[in-house]
């Protein structure tokens, strides 16, 4: 019997202090808090936040949407330079995002810079260039040798010569 004392009269003194007994009060006056006061805002500030929120998000998803669909344009571009097979995904990621999506601007550079350079290795010039730029003793050097690789073998399985 005495610990029950002990017991109620401790639980009253808490309760009193502000540890317990203010929970319940409050569910009798208005019952439970809604998310608003849970983060010390009115109902008012609460749903423009909410709002907020939601706009952020969506403005998210939109630059999220169209640098796929960058991405996508790229590996479209590189399978048109690479020949490879075309990719329906790519194609419907870049449709999804409108098709206003290009490569993006530092890559376009990239592109053009690589187009310019085949474009010129393509061109008379180019392979003149190419030609200057060749070592012609050791290109000589190499055939000189295949050739007399291929004389050696011929003489092996010919006894004419």
């Amino acid at each position: 019997m005495m610990t029950f004392l002990m017991k109620s009269t401790v639980s009253n003194q808490v309760k009193n202090l502000g540890f317990g007994g203010r929970s319940e009060e409050k569910k009798e006056e208005g019952g439970a808090p809604g998310p608003a006061a849970a983060q010390g805002m009115s109902r008012e500030e609460y749903e423009e936040h909410q709002k907020q929120m939601i706009e952020e998000k969506m403005e998210r998803d939109t630059a999220f949407k169209h640098k796929k669909a960058e991405r996508a344009c790229l590996r479209v571009h590189l399978r048109g330079k690479y020949k490879l097979p075309k990719s329906e995904m790519d194609e419907n990621q870049i449709q999804m995002a409108g098709d206003d999506v290009d490569l993006p601007e530092d890559l376009r550079k990239m592109v053009d810079e690589d187009q310019e350079e085949e474009e010129d290795k393509d061109s008379i010039l180019g392979q003149l260039q190419n030609l200057q730029n060749m070592d012609l003793d050791s290109i000589k050097e190499k055939a000189q040798a295949a050739f007399t690789e291929v004389k050696q073998s011929a003489e092996q399985r010919c006894s004419v010569m």
